[in-house]
């Protein structure tokens, strides 16, 4: 049987971490497996579902290149399908239709409680042999319920967690469609199962509880049981439940703030899996390696140092061209625009070894491209009247020197020996006018880079 395995996000927000991994372990588990990947929107929450977070979701899987092998199928699209198979199972008697108004319900759970009962449905509509059931109230539309077995166990061994076992007497006669006859989120996802072939079913725990339900209906239906597997949560740093106060846990917040996909689909791979000791592979090797043996059952927890890590370490390995046209744009969300000159790749070459992401790379090298504002304080500190002189001598031997890192270098030394100086305090002055901070990479080649007409104007600024 071909593996078919499915990412199914509601889009009532944007693709989060916890659903950027879910997507990639199912994407890999597929790829692995010579199988298909398909990408359905759960859009049946009319209320809170919205075209932005559709596009979302879409913008999400594209910048992470989990590309879909169908789809995307959205659920409002096929509202006919599921009615065609309510009724078929209204018709077979695995589904009945409930008059019980909400009053009667919330009466119900409330009755229950006070008994120390668990609330459930009682099954007054429930049809039985010998049974008499109420006469259906008259201008009272039905919701339709799934007859969930009485007695036995639905039980499922999941590639994560192991074997579970449920007992059917803990699961009430769940609602499969609404009065106004919209079909419910657990049908859905059970009928779309059925006719997407789906073989395994990777996805969060927090379904663990939907799955006894959908395995019940899949039998009623006559279909063929995927394999569940249920992803343990992602804890934040500080070991509580991944949320918005623990920063950027939209995937495209990521990309705004500076990291590669690359990046990102390494470190979502070691979140709650493992290969031995890898820590650093491409996910084309991920694929390779992948399985669900290796997910771990307990929670996975962020940690947003091991990412940077991560990510400085893509930055330094990528391709500098490529490089170069993702800095570009950061650049120029900051309002610098690259010239010809310097070339960037050059730049890039020169600064990638320091930045943990994009952005921070980005802000480092944009005095290449616009003037630079240096600090008041370090103005006074170290482009003193003292040092002028020599700043003065050193600008005029520049302007007659071979431009390369190694004769600029050669010259700076020959002007700190003559005026019996350290070399910082040749370097420090000459770091504030040109770059407009007092740290830099090697300041010759800086100014290599930088170039003789920006080179002598940025001095040239400071002593006229």
């Amino acid at each position: 049987m071909q593996v078919r395995t499915r990412f199914a996000p509601s889009p009532t927000g944007f693709l989060h971490i916890g659903g950027a991994r879910t997507a990639l372990f199912s994407w890999a588990y597929a790829k692995r497996h010579h199988g298909q990947f398909i990408l359905r929107i759960e859009d049946t929450d009319v209320a809170r579902s919205t075209p932005e977070a559709v596009q979302a979701i879409l913008d999400g899987m594209q910048w992470l290149g989990l590309t879909y092998d169908e789809g995307p199928f959205y659920q409002m699209q096929r509202m006919d399908k599921y009615r065609e198979i309510i009724q078929k199972m209204l018709n077979d008697g695995s589904a009945y239709y409930c008059y019980c108004s909400k009053e009667e319900l919330d009466a119900l759970r409330e009755q229950q409680m006070q008994q120390g009962l668990k609330p459930r449905y009682d099954g007054r509509w429930r049809p039985e042999e010998g049974k008499v059931l109420p006469t259906p109230p008259q201008g009272v539309p039905p919701v339709v319920r799934f007859k969930n077995p009485l007695t036995g166990v639905v039980a499922w061994d999941d590639l994560v967690k192991g074997r579970i076992e449920i007992a059917n007497e803990e699961l009430d006669d769940l609602i499969i469609a609404r009065a106004d006859g919209t079909p419910t989120y657990n049908f859905c996802v059970v009928v779309d199962d059925w006719e997407m072939r789906i073989t395994q079913v990777i996805r969060g725990d927090d379904h663990v509880n939907n799955t006894p339900r959908q395995i019940n209906m899949l039998k009623a239906l006559g279909a063929t049981v995927p394999q569940y597997a249920h992803l343990s949560m992602i804890l934040g740093d500080d070991g509580q439940k991944l949320s918005k106060r623990h920063g950027a846990v939209s995937v495209m917040q990521y990309d705004e703030e500076g990291y590669l996909p690359a990046a990102v689909l390494n470190y979502l791979a070691r979140l709650g899996w493992s290969h031995g000791d890898d820590e650093v592979f491409s996910v084309q090797k991920f694929c390779e390696w992948f399985d669900l043996n290796h997910i771990t059952p307990s929670a996975a927890q962020f940690n947003t140092e091991k990412l940077n890590w991560l990510n400085a370490h893509y930055i330094k390995e990528m391709p500098l061209d490529a490089l170069a046209k993702e800095v570009a744009r950061r650049l120029l969300r900051i309002g610098v625009a690259v010239q010809d000159q310097p070339d960037l790749s050059a730049v890039l070459a020169l600064y990638r070894e320091r930045a943990n992401n994009l952005n921070q790379l980005a802000k480092e090298i944009a005095y290449f491209y616009q003037t630079p504002a240096a600090n008041q304080s370090d103005v006074e500190k170290h482009i003193t009247d003292e040092i002028k002189p020599v700043l003065v001598a050193l600008k005029t031997r520049l302007e007659q020197v071979e431009w390369s890192a190694e004769h600029i270098h050669a010259i700076m030394n020959q002007i700190v020996t003559e005026h019996q100086l350290k070399f910082p305090k040749l370097a420090m002055p000459l770091r504030v006018m040109l770059t407009g901070i007092a740290q830099s990479p090697s300041i010759d080649q800086v100014i290599a880079i930088l170039g003789k007409e920006l080179t002598i104007s940025r001095i040239n600024a400071y002593l006229n």
